[in-house]
């Protein structure tokens, strides 16, 4: 079966019900600023953020907007422009509750769950203090030899994987390039929603130069055109719009400045 190929933003955020688990890469890799927006039009409530492996500006519009219940995340910030500032209002008002992880332990529980299976082995988290604040993660003793400590990471299968790229085809195939932490979200998620900038006709898998950073459309399951779905964020070759990012950084150093942040954006 093809994808859906929806109308807009709006139709795509319509697809994420309250409370989801919703997977997010970093700000570089595909920021879907526009099914955000509508997300906070429409008063989403409750979601839960996987930090793909790290959050950035979609993940603390959203916690400043009241959209989020909790965040799993091995860092969440805005780049050079320091601290998410709402993630940290929420973290110290105790709004929005925080499961601590790292990158490689959020990679292992995506590929589990891209494998169907229950936990991935990891060895490099052992000896921290992270250890302890997980009690889904079990230490066990390897079967193999030498017999030593191997960590079992639980597997991390989203309810929808979120993100902006560059080009679709009309058959659903979503061009990502080398963002492949974009194609294990696909792989683990229950269901993937995609905004692009451009929908082009053919199959990208049938073009050599494409093919190989292409999520096959078996993988997508609604996708839609909007143009400058990523801004103020980078995409691809594609800067930042640092000016934007800073106004907002000021401005989101106070409820008051956020909420008038907030406004003018959402009537944008």
């Amino acid at each position: 079966m093809r994808p859906d190929l929806l109308a807009d933003a709006g139709a795509l955020a319509a697809r994420i019900a309250d409370g989801a688990l919703l997977a997010l890469a970093p700000d570089y890799a595909g920021a879907p600023m526009a099914v955000v927006r509508e997300l906070i039009r429409r008063g989403a409530r409750d979601l839960r953020l996987l930090g793909v492996p790290q959050l950035g500006l979609p993940a603390d519009v959203l916690i400043g907007a009241g959209c989020v219940a909790a965040i799993e995340t091995a860092a969440i910030g805005l780049g050079e422009l320091g601290i998410a500032p709402c993630f940290e209002r929420a973290r110290r008002a105790e709004r929005v509750g925080v499961v601590d992880s790292t990158c490689p332990a959020i990679h292992a529980g995506l590929q589990a769950a891209e494998k169907g299976l229950p936990f991935l082995p990891l060895r490099g988290v052992l000896g921290s203090d992270l250890v302890a604040a997980r009690p889904d993660w079990k230490v066990i003793d390897n079967p193999f030899p030498p017999h030593d400590p191997i960590l079992l990471v639980s597997a991390l299968r989203p309810d929808i994987a979120l993100f902006h790229a560059p080009l679709a085809d009309r058959e659903g195939n979503v061009w990502i390039g080398v963002r492949r932490e974009l194609m294990l979200i696909a792989h683990a998620a229950r269901a993937t929603l995609v905004s692009v900038e451009r929908i082009v006709e053919g199959s990208l898998l049938a073009d050599p130069l494409h093919a190989p950073g292409t999520i096959p459309a078996l993988y997508v399951t609604a996708c839609a055109q909007v143009r400058g779905g990523a801004a103020p964020t980078a995409l691809w070759g594609e800067a930042a719009d640092l000016g934007a990012l800073e106004t907002y950084a000021r401005a989101a150093e106070s409820e008051r400045g956020f909420a008038a942040w907030l406004e003018g954006w959402l009537a944008a």
